[in-house]
């Protein structure tokens, strides 16, 4: 084990836990130097079954012998940084969820049409930027039969670090890719999927509605927190479909109606 103890909180070695923004950590102008960050033994082993290189790993003391062990041994190249739980505290700016971080390379970016290839329902997230929703999402989408999740260029990095925590690491087993522009409509037909705007509108129809469930391909399409989607996209969808509210509530949270909408469209084996 490479164990290396942190006596100074401004070891450049330790930029990716500390000072490194979100962007910076993600170097979208060089992709294949880029990192992200791991958080949680559950998570971390996740992404190393997923195929992800870990470059190194940030450890509270008391969990290199238990929570981390297993993690340490199977990566025995890999450099642990370790200290106090009020040092790291220190460090990071936020206490270690269950006291161990993870540095990781990068995977190189995936195309729609790589990722869909043999899709037959997918996820389209339009400019949702609140990261606990965007892991929400990833989780419901690989727990409720979801092919794959494409996201409009202003949308959150699933890479981040609490959307990875939030998604419990399903975010390195769904295949995901940025669509090429917020215009992205004609896209989704040109990789073979009729679209259905989750909205409330005058036309729209029930989630139930059976002309959801006999589409063959079908992207569903979840806007932002506070606005929803864009006037253009649910006027120029397929469909546009709601969730029948009670009690005079308008809507739901994104991420509650992405797993209402997911396990009701999902593709089902004729």
């Amino acid at each position: 084990m490479r164990i290396e103890r942190i006596d100074r909180l401004d070891d450049p070695r330790l930029a990716p836990y500390a000072s490194l923004t979100e962007a910076q950590l993600r170097n979208r102008l060089s992709p294949g130097e880029g990192l992200f960050i791991a958080e949680s033994p559950k998570v971390i082993r996740v992404a190393l079954q997923a195929g992800f290189t870990p470059l190194s790993m940030l450890c509270e003391e008391r969990h290199i012998e238990g929570d981390a062990a297993d993690i340490i041994a199977r990566c025995p190249d890999m450099p642990i940084y370790t200290g106090a739980r009020e040092a790291l505290r220190e460090l990071t700016g936020y206490t270690l969820t269950r006291g161990v971080l993870c540095a990781m390379r990068r995977p190189e970016p995936k195309s729609p049409e790589e990722v869909c290839h043999e899709a037959r329902r997918v996820a389209v997230i339009d400019e949702v930027t609140d990261t606990t929703n965007i892991g929400a999402i990833f989780r419901s989408a690989a727990a409720l039969g979801i092919d794959a999740v494409l996201l409009s260029p202003t949308a959150c990095d699933p890479l981040n670090r609490r959307a990875i925590r939030v998604s419990m690491g399903t975010v390195f087993l769904m295949p995901w890719a940025y669509l090429d522009s917020t215009d992205y409509l004609a896209e989704l037909r040109r990789l073979g999927f009729k679209t259905v705007a989750m909205a409330l509108s005058d036309d729209s129809v029930a989630i139930d509605d059976p002309a959801l469930a006999e589409e063959p391909r079908l992207a569903i399409i979840l806007g932002t927190e506070g606005e929803g989607l864009p006037g253009r996209i649910i006027s120029e969808s397929d469909y546009v479909a709601r969730i029948p509210m009670s009690r005079d509530v308008d809507s739901l949270n994104v991420a509650a109606a992405s797993a209402v909408a997911f396990w009701q469209l999902r593709a089902h084996n004729n």
